[in-house]
């Protein structure tokens, strides 16, 4: 693994930049006493690569999670969560999950004409499309390529539910899809709020939206009629669990109707790379932040126990669950958001560009 030499780069999550486990070969780090004599630390700049997807609709089976189909615009993601659970997926790329993740990006171009032949297929079966799951459909690149627009433009036209999990103001751009598709029950949006603490923060998140944007983007989804939710994602022990209850307050009070949370995730290579973090951010609280965890996940950093995975076990996971359920009811949220319509889904003529009709469509 490879470590700046001027120390956290600036607007980046990662402190390291651990190989790809699947390569042949990985680097180790070497200090012969030159590298950041008197240099000015290195801007990193994000690259994003044109990928141009057959498929782009993911099914799972998981009973820790409410959906079973999911669409990700985007692989990695610039807004460099130092905590993500999607980071190891850059290794099936070749790249690192550490900087490489949140700076070396993929773009699925061409995904809503995708979308459009799988939704047209006889075979679909409609459920709620849960978009940006494992990287933010709402990233910062998102602006320019508008890819999760286009996605949303082709599910308004098919009646076809969809949920949104984001940490992203960018996301009040598209009210004008949601907020009809809302009135329909066909949309809605859990906000992700990890800290109100603005310094904190920007560590932990970032390149994503301040907290106190995020539950103005909470009030303003919600003013325009789109159901949200308030997801406490992640609820990191010591760091951030003494937050949990003003957290739930402030959703509450900027008009979510629901919550949710789940416990830091660190699957593989982000158990590392969140500790690096840890040591380099939050050194006083690093090894009780780490113990903590160690308790709720049967002496391991992590267990990915379907059940326990999102949650944990144990003493200190089931004194989480317990504040949460109290803290949620006296906010008077909701645990769940209402079930979406599936109903009214009206597969897309012809399966190709829209406007585009079969040979059957011509009979």
């Amino acid at each position: 693994m490879t470590r700046s030499p001027h120390g956290p780069l600036r607007g980046r999550g990662a402190t390291m930049d651990p190989g790809a486990r699947f390569e042949a070969t990985q680097r180790e780090p070497f200090d012969d006493g030159w590298e950041g004599d008197g240099e000015a630390a290195p801007v990193l700049r994000t690259e994003v690569t044109l990928e141009h997807p057959r498929t782009v609709l993911s099914w799972n089976q998981s009973p820790d999670v409410p959906f079973e189909l999911s669409l990700n615009p985007y692989r990695g993601c610039e807004h460099g969560c130092a905590y993500c659970f999607a980071r190891p997926a850059h290794a099936y790329m070749g790249l690192s999950p550490g900087l490489d993740f949140e700076s070396r990006l993929f773009a699925k171009v061409g995904a809503a004409q995708c979308l459009r032949r799988e939704l047209a297929r006889p075979s679909h079966r409609v459920t709620p499309l849960a978009l940006g799951i494992n990287t933010d459909a709402y990233q910062p690149i998102e602006r320019e390529r508008r890819i999760t627009r286009e996605i949303l433009e082709v599910l308004a036209e098919t009646g076809h539910p969809v949920s949104i999990v984001t940490k992203s103001a960018l996301v009040e751009r598209d009210l004008d899809l949601l907020a009809p598709m809302a009135a329909r029950g066909l949309a809605q949006v859990a906000v992700s709020v990890t800290t109100l603490d603005r310094a904190l923060s920007r560590q932990l998140e970032p390149r994503a939206a301040s907290p106190a944007r995020r539950l103005e983007t909470v009030a303003r989804l919600s003013a325009a009629g789109v159901p949200v939710s308030l997801l406490v994602a992640p609820l990191i022990p010591v760091l951030t669990d003494a937050e949990l209850e003003t957290l739930l307050v402030a959703g509450a009070a900027a008009g979510a109707v629901a919550a949710g949370y789940v416990l830091l995730r660190l699957p593989r290579e982000v158990a590392p790379l969140f500790e690096d973090w840890l040591r380099t951010h939050q050194p006083l609280k690093a090894e009780h932040v780490l113990q903590r965890l160690r308790e709720a996940h049967g002496g391991q950093l992590y267990d990915a126990t379907f059940g326990h995975r999102m949650r944990g076990a144990g003493p200190y996971a089931e004194l989480l669950r317990q504040r949460f359920r109290l803290a949620r009811r006296r906010a008077g949220l909701q645990g769940r958001l209402v079930e979406l319509d599936c109903t009214q889904f009206v597969p897309p003529a012809g399966g190709g560009a829209a406007g585009n009709t079969s040979q059957l469509d011509l009979f």
